[in-house]
Formats: structure tokens, C-alpha cells, sequence
């Protein structure tokens, strides 16, 4: 099978893209867990919310979506069908608002099911960040390579993403996308890893839209999956990761939410009854991710 990452493309089966694998065998092993976090990057789980709750979550997104008229005049609005003018969503927020709009999402990502894995995992009581990514992707809409840690550096730096895809998620439909091995790229964690998108100024923050050359530079393998509602996946801040294409005519909807011990420093930008997200930035002050590997050299 061929897959599109940005304009390139991936069969499946090659050096460039494979399977993920999921870690079901070891959920109630933590020390296994944290193993295999550390020599894969990430750890997939199959079923890891409830499927009814994770389509309510699913449902508050849709009915955002349905209000912006961006949804196709179709009824029930369930499967998310990509109105005529393909506009995608970004619904990033926190606070009483968010709450309100989107309270089955909150429920999902912030439930004991969620904060009692991380505090095993993290071996402490564990804190989620009140600001939440929920996204709505287009047609042909993708998101390239980056590590997390260059929006997100400025408290500890041991904190884990959870992607959890609202909704049943084949592959056309343009799931993430891991590059195993990439948490020890120590050239690109020594360079790009350091950057701040916000201090730096640094346009978008990817790192490239171009997976096959990570891959002959660096070595490493991209690979995914079909996801079912209720899988997700959970990755640290220098795992790189990306999505394939969504080549539907459906919304890949999903969200990303991070955990940490509460006892150490959180970055300041994500959290509060009001979270501050990213500086505005005028376009004339930014640097292009160009630019800055050129400087670094990468």
C-alpha cells in the first residue's frame, strides 16, 4: 500500500514506512513499559478508552464544526463529511470556555482511566496541561515532521504526548506517523531539539515536510496504523513524528493532550484558568526552518 506524507510518497513494507506495533501484551508491566518507551519511542495502546466516549468527545467537535459551516449539509453529522470549501479546524484552548464547548473531550483526556496510567507510569502523582490540541484535518491535510519539545521546553522536559484519534481512523484517513528510533537522532535533538518556535521565532516549528530524507540522513523507519476510536498513542517530546494524508472526503479528528509530575516545572504557556498559548509573531520577524538548519547543520 502507498501512503502520502505532505508530497511524498511511502509504500508500505519498505525502509521508509512499517507497522506499528502495540503494547497491550505489557499494559499492566510498567517497568516493561518504560522500557520499551525508551529503546521505540512511543507506546500504542489498543482500546485504551471507552469507545462510547471517545465518539461523545468526537460529537463535540462535529457540532463545532457544524457551527463554523464547515461540515457538508448532510444529516446525521456523524461522519464528519468535509464541506465544499475543505477548511480544516484547530480548536486549541483551555479555561471556562473550552469546558464549555468541548466538556465530553475534557471528561476523555482528563479521566482517572488517563491520570492513574501516568501516575504508574511516571511514578508520581501526574498533571495534565489545561490547554488541550483538538483538530479537525481537511482533505490532503497533514502535519510534518517535529519533535514537541520545541513548543512546549520551557519546564521539565519529561513529558508525554497522547494522541488519541476521535473517531475510527484507517490509514487513508491520515493518522499519526512515528519515526522510530528518532528519540537518539542526538545531531537534530542537539540543534533543532533546542529551539523554542516562540523565543527563536521560528516559522511553524516542523522540522520537514519531507519524510524520506530524515530517514536517508538519519536513518530510523516512519510507521502507523489504522486506529480504532479508543486507541491512542503516547510518545516523549523527542520522539519525531508527522500524519499521513488524509485522502478522504471525512475529517481525521483527533486530539493531543501532555502529562507530567506535578512536581516539576510546567511550562507557563499551557497552563491556568486562561492559558497564554504562543506569542503572536509579526511574519517579517520570523526565521524559516531553512534558514535555521542551515545554521545548524542539518
Amino acid at each position: 500500500m502507498i501512503l502520502k506524507m505532505g508530497k511524498h510518497e511511502l509504500e508500505m513494507g519498505t525502509k521508509y514506512l512499517t507497522n506499528l506495533r502495540d503494547s497491550n501484551d505489557i499494559l499492566d508491566q510498567t517497568d516493561k513499559l518504560r522500557k520499551r518507551m525508551e529503546e521505540e519511542g512511543y507506546l500504542l495502546f489498543r482500546g485504551f478508552h471507552d469507545r462510547e466516549k471517545v465518539l461523545a468527545a468526537r460529537r463535540n467537535i462535529l457540532e463545532k464544526l457544524q457551527r463554523e459551516g464547515k461540515l457538508a449539509d448532510v444529516e446525521p453529522i456523524d461522519e464528519g463529511i468535509i464541506g465544499p470549501q475543505n477548511k480544516g479546524g484547530f480548536y486549541g484552548g483551555g479555561g471556562l470556555d473550552f469546558a464549555l464547548e468541548f466538556p465530553d473531550l475534557l471528561e476523555l483526556v482528563n479521566s482517572s482511566r488517563v491520570m492513574s496510567f501516568f501516575n504508574e507510569f511516571l511514578e508520581g502523582t501526574a498533571t495534565t496541561y489545561d490547554y488541550k490540541w483538538p483538530r479537525a484535518v481537511g482533505k490532503e491535510g497533514f502535519t510534518g515532521a517535529h519533535y514537541d519539545i520545541v513548543y512546549m521546553g520551557r519546564g521539565t522536559r519529561n513529558i508525554y504526548t497522547m494522541w488519541t484519534p476521535l473517531g475510527d481512523t484507517p490509514l487513508e484517513h491520515g493518522p499519526l506517523a512515528i519515526c522510530l528510533g528518532s528519540q537518539n537522532f542526538e545531531k537534530i535533538k542537539e540543534t533543532y531539539g533546542k529551539m523554542d518556535v516562540d523565543r527563536d521565532r521560528v516559522s511553524n516549528g516542523w522540522l520537514t515536510t519531507n519524510p524520506i530524507e530524515i530517514i536517508d540522513k538519519y536513518g530510523g523507519q516512519w510507521a502507523t496504523t489504522p486506529f480504532s476510536a479508543g486507541d491512542v498513542i503516547i510518545f516523549g517530546m523527542f520522539t519525531l513524528h508527522a500524519s499521513i494524508n488524509n485522502t478522504t472526503n471525512r475529517y481525521r479528528i483527533s486530539v493531543d493532550t501532555r502529562y507530567q509530575l506535578n512536581t516539576e516545572p510546567m511550562d507557563e504557556r499551557w497552563v491556568g484558568n486562561e492559558p497564554l498559548g504562543h506569542t503572536k509573531q509579526d511574519p517579517k520577524e520570523q526565521v524559516t526552518m531553512e534558514e535555521s538548519r542551515i545554521k545548524w547543520g542539518i
